[in-house]
């Protein structure tokens, strides 16, 4: 098992640097969820099918993703407060590769 450190901004602009697991086959959204950084209900809403833009964050310094797919392409065209580095927190799986990751939750619609 291997822990990353990830660095997310919330809604109110408050840094929380938090330590996940590498083995425990989550995503972005989930890490979100689990460690309360967003409200109730308005992270993850369609449960991370990639259909409600709610877990969108703005990927900061370029950091190197896995290339989008087409459904979450999709659903950033139809998103609100969509910016060059948005993606969706539920197309992001944790791996060691992430380690340093910095995200930005945008504003929930």
């Amino acid at each position: 098992m291997q822990d990353i450190n990830i660095k997310i901004t919330d809604r109110n602009g408050n840094l929380h640097e938090v330590v996940v697991p590498t083995d425990m086959s989550m995503n972005l959204m989930e890490v979100i969820r689990s460690y309360e950084i967003a409200e109730d209900g308005t992270i993850g809403v369609c449960g991370g099918m990639a259909m409600c833009a709610s877990c969108q964050v703005y990927v900061q310094h370029n950091f190197p993703l896995k290339e989008m797919e087409a459904d979450e392409d999709a659903m950033l065209g139809e998103a609100y407060h969509v910016q060059e580095n948005s993606r969706l927190g539920c197309q992001i799986p944790i791996t060691s590769q992430l380690d340093g990751l910095e995200v930005i939750l945008a504003p929930y619609p």
